[in-house]
């Protein structure tokens, strides 16, 4: 079975950048989880998540995003997710965790 994400990562000094493209679901959350969590281990970190190419996400993407959440305050670090497309933004809304877990709401205007 392909793994339908790619991660990107972009390191601009303290600030940590990953770039996600595809879908998040039971098969890529590991991936995404590899790629995460040790960022969120680095004390001080602050980690940027970038979903705006991610087109589904299910709820084993939310528990990733839980588990970062969890690591990032024992480790002093923090992350926040940016650039949500509408479906996986709702996805958010309705489960509550977009009053948990930081969310850039700015929605990129149309050119």
């Amino acid at each position: 079975m392909k793994i339908n994400l790619d991660v990107e990562l972009i390191e601009q000094g303290p600030v940590k950048t990953l770039v996600l493209s595809g879908e998040i679901d039971a098969y890529t959350a590991p991936v995404l989880k590899e790629s995460l969590l040790p960022l969120t281990q680095q004390a001080e970190g602050e980690i940027i998540v970038d979903l705006n190419n991610v087109s589904y996400m299910d709820s084993t993407g939310l528990g990733v995003f839980i588990s970062a959440l969890k690591s990032s305050k024992e480790h002093s670090s923090s992350f926040k997710l940016v650039h949500l497309q509408e479906r996986v933004s709702r996805l958010f809304k309705i489960t509550g965790l977009d009053s948990i877990i930081a969310i850039d709401t700015t929605v990129r205007g149309e050119n």
